[in-house]
């Protein structure tokens, strides 16, 4: 297959036949270290699929390689061993397809909302006119609550407002795939609630495959249609997965007074604690 030779790879299904239905297909993924006692090896032959649309999260304790898995998949950590596919693209660097939400947003301070999230939208749709990038900032930054703050100073903004930015700058780039590092580690309970909400009622519409880092339980149930728990590391890879069978749209209400809700925070915490 003239796909094969260019390393546009559609892995195989147990049954032998070409399938297209994973967005993500990680192959025995490991990251080595090299330090001067040897070699440490933070992940270790770990394999994950994750379908077209589908919103993952994944958690683990400190040190388990969450944070390393993301970069490797967002094409800013070197791969040591295996295999990350993108829509039957074989990572190997950054890219456009891949945004990426951080805890921080690390936006420019003196630039506008607008204007910080206009800085990726002129280089991804390039080609685009001057109204459809304009249009493209305006509809993004208000779908996150900022139709009002838009044109203020991102140094001027609260760190919640910095955040929904930051997700409005991610969609914008109209990704095929959205990684989110702790994106609402730093925030107070409150504002992580409203901003869980945004992001999934945005993501909503969009249904785009995203993959979440978080140590929260119950934000990663409220978000995800999978958790993925991660062994402790050295070594780490996939220690177990649970499937959330919830009904989207979700609405917290409903989520906290679901029948399974229960059963499945126990399952993680006995994951976590043991």
């Amino acid at each position: 297959m003239e796909a094969l030779e260019k390393e546009e790879v559609v892995r195989r299904s147990d049954n032998g036949l070409f399938e297209d239905k994973y967005m993500l297909d990680i192959s025995q993924l490991t990251k080595i270290y090299p330090t001067p006692n040897g070699d440490y090896v933070v992940l270790d032959d770990l394999d994950l699929k994750v379908k077209h649309e589908e919103f993952i999260s994944i958690i683990g304790h400190s040190g388990c390689g969450k944070s390393t898995l993301l970069t490797m998949i967002a094409g800013l950590n070197p791969i040591s061993r295996g295999t990350i596919i993108a829509d039957n693209q074989t990572i190997k660097g950054p890219g456009p397809d891949r945004g990426v939400i951080f805890q921080s947003p690390s936006l420019l301070p003196w630039m506008t909302a607008y204007d910080n999230v206009m800085l990726g939208v002129k280089q991804v749709f390039a080609h685009g006119t001057k109204k459809d990038r304009d249009d493209i900032v305006k509809y993004y930054l208000a779908k996150v609550g900022l139709e009002d703050a838009m044109h203020k100073k991102a140094k001027e903004l609260s760190q919640g407002m910095q955040q929904r930015v930051g997700i409005a700058r991610a969609f914008a780039l109209k990704p095929k795939v959205l990684l989110l590092d702790e994106p609402f580690g730093m925030l107070d309970s409150l504002t992580r609630g409203e901003l869980q909400d945004v992001l999934i009622e945005v993501w909503n519409q969009e249904k785009i495959t995203a993959i979440m880092i978080t140590h929260d339980v119950d934000e990663s149930i409220f978000l995800a249609d999978r958790v993925i728990m991660m062994t402790s590391g050295p070594r780490a890879k996939v220690g177990d997965i649970l499937e959330i069978d919830f009904e989207r749209p979700r609405l917290r209400k409903d989520v906290l007074e679901h029948p399974d809700y229960y059963k499945y925070r126990e399952h993680l915490i006995n994951f976590l604690e043991h």
